[in-house]
């Protein structure tokens, strides 16, 4: 048997009639932007986040992007201005900053969490601090209570990279994307929450903000040809919107679904040579990745895949070893690269069978 990373067409049929209805539905409009399917989504996953607004945008860099942007047209923060990110993340958290002409300041994670480790952060805080952003890395709440307390008192602004945590939740309570000033969430395919393409959105709380990033993702505009800003062209289509819709209404259900899979894991995978994650918080957990750690990833890969199990590695190459940021290639984060070394992401899916995972355990168990 040849198991899958992910199937994303089994994942798209578990919906299928409903989304093919729902695509038909935008088809014979003939309205295709900006319209009632995504007024309808911004309304409903506003609501399931537990945010004032939703702003649909082209993708989840951009809805990171964005942010930052308002940000800086809103004079809350200048070029140069410094904000905290974690070294151990998806080299959008990063992109979105340095693309604002903003400065990252990279602090480890916790090896145990993966998430930044909120003991390192106030001693990243200079005079030219003016945010941090959390990434809910793999599905997992990095919020703390301390991290809230720094913002409080160097007076920071919190942004969350919810790109790989729809639905999560901080303590059993608020989900994230609700938790900081702003989030940026994606709906890449391959999401806890993912389209037919690409697709992301800005969630936030104040209105002067949200009346910002939605001019920016429309070209600068706050009325037809009316341009405040010097914008660009960042919207979600129709089709996404309405098909978002009906996915979001199964989001739970799939969650937990995932949750199953993973205590699975948890509680059959017992060869000593591999680290299994840390889960803080079952019910808050939604597993977008299920990541193990092995000191030989790499042979333990090759050996899953000759027994017909996909893997995926989140990620081969640190941010600060990429060529694109060259100028940090000679920087040290010894957390951030043990992970990046040992890291590999098991199948988990709200479609996975029963019969997949055990053979998925099994070829771990008895990996040497």
């Amino acid at each position: 048997m040849n198991i899958p990373f992910l199937s994303l067409k089994d994942v798209t049929a578990s919906h299928g009639e409903e989304i093919q209805a729902a695509v038909k539905r935008v088809v014979d409009s003939g309205w295709y932007l900006q319209g009632e399917e995504n007024a309808r989504f911004e309304k409903n996953y506003a609501a399931y986040i537990g945010s004032e607004y939703c702003i649909g945008c082209a993708n989840g860099l951009d809805a990171l992007i964005w942010i930052f942007r308002a940000y800086l047209e809103l004079g809350i923060m200048q070029p140069g201005d410094e904000v905290i990110v974690p070294a151990n993340t998806y080299i959008a958290s990063i992109l979105a900053i340095t693309e604002n002409g903003l400065t990252p300041v990279l602090v480890e994670p916790d090896i145990n969490t993966y998430q930044i480790d909120d003991s390192k952060i106030e001693a990243a805080i200079t005079s030219r601090t003016k945010a941090i952003m959390i990434v809910h890395l793999y599905g997992q709440c990095a919020y703390t209570d301390k991290i809230g307390e720094l913002c409080t008192k160097y007076n920071l602004k919190l942004v969350e990279d919810n790109a790989q945590a729809h639905g999560c939740r901080f303590k059993g309570g608020a989900r994230t994307g609700s938790i900081g000033d702003a989030a940026g969430h994606s709906f890449y395919p391959g999401k806890n929450l993912g389209a037919l393409g690409d697709g992301g959105a800005v969630t936030c709380k104040d209105s002067v903000l949200a009346e910002c990033i939605r001019a920016l993702a429309n070209y600068g505009s706050t009325r037809k040809y009316v341009f405040k800003y010097t914008g660009r062209n960042s919207r979600l289509d129709e089709i996404q919107a309405a098909v978002l819709n009906v996915k979001l209404k199964y989001l739970d259900e799939d969650t937990e679904k995932r949750r199953n899979v993973a205590r699975y894991y948890v509680e059959h995978i017992t060869n000593p040579a591999i680290i299994l994650p840390h889960v803080t918080d079952w019910q808050a957990h939604v597993f977008h990745l299920f990541p193990i750690r092995c000191a030989n990833r790499d042979v333990l890969q090759q050996y899953l895949a000759e027994n017909g199990v996909q893997t995926v590695i989140h990620y081969p190459i640190p941010p600060h070893k990429q060529e694109c940021y060259k100028e940090w290639n000679g920087r040290s984060y010894p957390i951030t690269e043990q992970i990046h070394a040992e890291e590999l992401s098991l199948p988990i899916s709200p479609t996975i069978g029963v019969e997949q995972i055990e053979i998925i355990v099994k070829a771990i168990n008895t990996f040497i």
